[in-house]
């Protein structure tokens, strides 16, 4: 399927998020643990925040273990909110347009799971994207409309809600169409000041994702460790599997079917139900 990371906090050097950890998501990309594939070669794509008010996005469709380019970006590129993307397409063509993170505006997005027959539903989905934004969507993925949904039904206003509506909105028009399973995933989003993270499935049975323990526990855990002495406290990634098996109680499950917010101060962690039906597009409703 695909692999993802997300990480907020201190100054950090790309290299060290992506190719220093023992199972690190170039090592996934070839080895994933986890996935629905060992293999997510299909390309791969980092967004972060620098000097402007949008973040940068770099993509590519070489895979993510063989790509010169990111290993070199990725020793001179230190930023404080990074996501990161490798895929495994279920269909849709290896291009530059179908990797994630998608962008708009200040926000970034990505997902690793799926739209049930997405070919049978296309239509219905993109027709209740609102006409402003349906000129942006440049690929082909069922995640870049879902991405686009979501933006349809508020994302910069309340990014629970308006996911909840989209996948909600998703099921509705799978089920109409015979689809069983509708939606399956987890979806990271970020405005560069907080990152929302999801996990669900209409199965019931979604594709993994983790949080890391918060510093301070681990830092009293393991007192010793220098690389844990780099991060300030309010440091976090959520990950679609461990980047590592060194500290024992440094990766949490994210539950079935919920969302967290990851933002300065308290993090938060919440059931997620699916809203919304049929009735009507997603604009103004």
């Amino acid at each position: 399927m695909c692999r993802w990371l997300a990480y907020s906090g201190s100054p950090v050097l790309l290299q060290e998020l992506l190719y220093g950890p023992k199972n690190s998501l170039i090592v996934q990309s070839l080895h994933s643990r986890l996935g629905a594939e060992e293999t997510n070669g299909d390309g791969f794509g980092v967004g972060w925040y620098g000097a402007q008010e949008t973040p940068a996005v770099f993509r590519s469709i070489e895979p993510a273990w063989n790509d010169r380019n990111l290993r070199e970006l990725a020793d001179h590129v230190t930023a404080t909110t990074v996501f990161a993307h490798i895929r495994a397409s279920t269909g849709s063509p290896v291009q530059q347009t179908n990797c994630h993170p998608f962008r708009h505006g200040r926000w970034l997005w990505m997902h690793n799971g799926f739209i049930g027959d997405y070919q049978k539903v296309k239509r219905d989905l993109v027709l209740a994207i609102d006409p402003d934004l349906y000129p942006e969507i440049e690929g082909t993925t069922d995640s870049e409309t879902l991405f686009h949904l979501a933006l349809t039904f508020g994302l910069k206003e309340n990014p629970p809600e308006a996911v909840e509506r989209a996948i909600g909105y998703v099921e509705s028009v799978g089920r109409e169409h015979g689809v069983e399973y509708p939606f399956q995933g987890t979806i990271a989003t970020t405005d560069g000041e907080s990152i929302w993270a999801f996990r669900y499935s209409s199965e019931g049975k979604s594709r993994s994702l983790f949080f890391s323990t918060d510093v301070r526990a681990l830092r009293a855990l393991y007192p010793e460790n220098e690389l844990l002495k780099q991060f300030d406290d309010e440091s976090r990634l959520v990950v679609s599997e461990p980047l590592g098996d060194e500290l024992p109680g440094a990766w949490n499950e994210v539950p079935e079917s919920s969302w967290g917010v990851i933002k300065p101060g308290q993090d938060e962690m919440h059931p997620f139900t699916p809203t919304g039906d049929r009735v009507g597009s997603g604009r103004g409703a």
